[in-house]
């Protein structure tokens, strides 16, 4: 019996879903690996000619946190906007979670822990991809959901030198949902929302997530975004949109002249 919350769509629905979505949005979407189930994994590309500025972004790594995935869907059936953007997009890094409803994939195993030993077929698969393709981004990005949280938050990783836009971020999605006013979250201190880990990655051990793999080898600057589970759905995804949103345009304002709308 599958997990999935009442109403969503099984995981291969779902790419189904968001195949359609990228091909009409001018994607190319190409298969990197399989779940330990078969279910495909999926990675979408749009490149134009003469881009701006590179973006990576990927959803679906827990399987029971559905707004991410959910929310690139619909980002992506709406249009992702192309003001000069080269475009790499993971939907859903974790189908057989999906389809249990669980943080782990079928093998037990946290996917979002994995990503220095690439134990597991999910990350093996999408690091080999990465190392291939010579994937080099601007700016990484994570969507996550947080059941312990009371409001949306962010972690923030840049290499030194690396202009910061994670309280930008804040600001807009402020909009639609509040920032979690914790002074401490997962261990570490936070801000209004933001957390800006520093200091020796090494220090996390083995147990690495994406965002530190994405540091240190794909982008000099990285965040991970956290709804909180509690929240409605709607909500929840509406303020990814809306943080991928702000910090496009935060990114870009430095690379254009003249103003844009995203």
């Amino acid at each position: 019996m599958s997990g999935r919350a009442g109403g969503l769509p099984d995981a291969r629905e779902l790419l189904h879903r968001f195949v359609e979505a990228a091909h009409r949005a001018g994607f190319g979407v190409e298969s990197f690996g399989a779940a330990p189930d078969g279910t495909p994994l999926l990675v979408a590309r749009r490149v134009p000619k003469g881009a701006l500025m590179s973006v990576y972004v990927s959803s679906g790594t827990h399987g029971d946190e559905p707004a991410g995935p959910l929310a690139l869907l619909h980002w992506m059936t709406r249009g992702i906007p192309d003001p000069g953007v080269a475009w790499t997009v993971f939907p859903l890094l974790n189908p057989s979670g999906w389809d249990a409803g669980t943080r782990e994939n079928a093998a037990g195993a946290d996917l979002n822990r994995d990503y220095l030993t690439l134990s597991q077929p999910e990350t093996a698969a999408q690091a080999a991809w990465l190392e291939k393709s010579g994937g080099s981004f601007d700016w990484a990005v994570c969507l996550h959901e947080d059941w312990e949280a009371s409001g949306f938050y962010l972690y923030e990783l840049a290499r030194p030198d690396t202009p910061r836009i994670g309280r930008r971020i804040l600001q807009e999605v402020s909009v639609v949902m509040p920032p979690d006013t914790a002074h401490e979250i997962d261990g570490m201190p936070a801000r209004h929302g933001l957390i800006t880990p520093d200091g020796d990655h090494s220090l996390r051990g083995s147990a690495w997530p994406e965002a530190l793999r994405l540091i240190r080898d794909h982008a000099p600057l990285c965040h991970t975004l956290e709804t909180p589970t509690g929240a409605p759905l709607a909500r929840r995804m509406a303020a990814h949109v809306t943080a991928l949103r702000a910090g496009l345009a935060e990114s870009l304002r430095p690379r254009v002249e003249d103003d844009f709308v995203i």
